[in-house]
Order: structure tokens, then sequence, then C-alpha cells
């Protein structure tokens, strides 16, 4: 029996009220607890992960050290994109266990945290080249318009992150935008909003996040898949 200390994260106020990823993470936790492992807590933060003075989190990780119990996380980027971060907290003795990644050692969690880090540093880097074409292309944006920007792109991709199973499943199984984003409606996935999916909103998630098509033909036939009776 192994006890627990479960830490949840969103990012935006809006994914906490509707329960998007959320969700998803509480089901990662229950899939991965055994019957007779024991929860004695659970924290729940709405907080961008790039900042460390997370109160529900410091809370979480007192109560770990109090109880000598296991701190668990539905996946490490819920937690931090940070080296030193990560590596801090494992320096202080407390043991992290992520759902995604049961098994693996001390030494594996810190790689995991540069994998993290370094997703975190090319999504940045995606972001500020698609302003620099913007601008380019000769838009305007000012200081709050590029911080807007930046912001949305996060967001939009951190969302992602919590239906991305759901998302490239309906994909794979559609071979379209359009059969993609009925088969999201029909399965109950909500976009980041909590409103339906168009294959507008399915082309805007691919592009946005970078997602590769699966082998179904060219991208054109997405955008023009056959009659669908």
């Amino acid at each position: 029996m192994a006890e627990y200390v479960v830490y949840y994260r969103v990012s935006t106020e809006r994914q906490g009220r509707s329960g998007l990823g959320l969700e998803a993470q509480r089901a990662m936790v229950e899939q991965f607890l055994q019957p007779a492992d024991n929860v004695i807590a659970e924290f729940t933060e709405i907080q961008s992960g790039k900042r460390d003075d997370r109160a529900e989190l410091w809370n979480a990780i007192n109560l770990v050290k109090k109880t000598r119990s296991k701190l668990l996380i539905p996946k490490l980027d819920r937690f931090s994109r940070k080296v030193s971060f990560i590596s801090g907290i494992i320096d202080q003795g407390i043991e992290l266990t992520v759902c995604e990644h049961p098994n693996v050692s001390t030494f594996f969690l810190h790689l995991l945290a540069c994998f993290a880090e370094e997703e975190r540093r090319q999504i940045s880097e995606r972001t500020r080249a698609a302003l620099r074409a913007a601008k380019k292309r000769g838009t305007v944006l000012g200081r709050n318009a590029q911080a807007l920007a930046v912001q949305r792109r996060l967001e939009k991709q951190d969302f992602f992150e919590t239906v991305r199973a759901e998302f490239e499943r309906a994909i794979a199984d559609a071979g379209s935008f359009s059969g993609a984003a009925r088969l999201l409606n029909e399965r109950g996935v909500e976009t980041a909003k909590g409103g339906r999916w168009y294959p507008q909103t399915v082309r805007n998630y691919v592009s946005c996040c970078d997602l590769k098509l699966p082998d179904h033909g060219e991208a054109e036939s997405y955008l023009h898949p056959p009659h669908e009776g």
C-alpha cells in the first residue's frame, strides 16, 4: 500500500471552472491508483506552470513532508517544465510519482524534466517566430498585442495537451478535419471554451500544435475529404 498527496494544475480559470484538463488529470490518477493505495489529500491549482510560488503546490509538498507520503502528479508538465525546480524538489527528499511514467527512476525523472523544459523553449521560440512572420507581413503588433498573442498560443497548446490522446485518435479514425470534429463532438470532448468542434477548429489546433497528420494522403484530403455518407 502507498500513501499519496495528489497535485493537479490547470493554467487558466476557464479551464478550472469548466473542468477541462482537470477531468483528464483525475482520470489518469484514478487509472494509476491501486485498490490498497490511500490518497491523503488532493490539491488543485489554477496557475501558470512557469511560476514557482504556487500556494497549493507548496501546501501539497509540506503535507508530503509531514506525512512522509509520496507526491502524485498526473503529468510532469502539470508540475513544472523547469529542470532546476523539479531537481530542487527531488533534492529535498520528496518522492515524486508521475502517473504517465509510474516506474521511472529519479535519474529518468531528471531527463524527463530536461525534455519538458526543452519543449517549453521550443513553444516559446515558435511563438516568437510566428510574431516575427506576422510583423514581416505588415501586421502591426503592439506590446500588449504581442503579449496577448503569446498568451493565447501558450494557453491553446496547454489545453491541447489535456485532450491530445482523444484528438489524435479522432484524427486517425476520421482522416479529415470535418470527420475528426464530428467524432470529437460525439465522444463528448469539448473545446477550450466548452463548446463544439468544427473542421476549422480542428485545423487550427493541428497547425498551432505542429501535429503530424496520419498518412491518409496529402493534407488536401483533410481539407476536401470524400463525401461522408
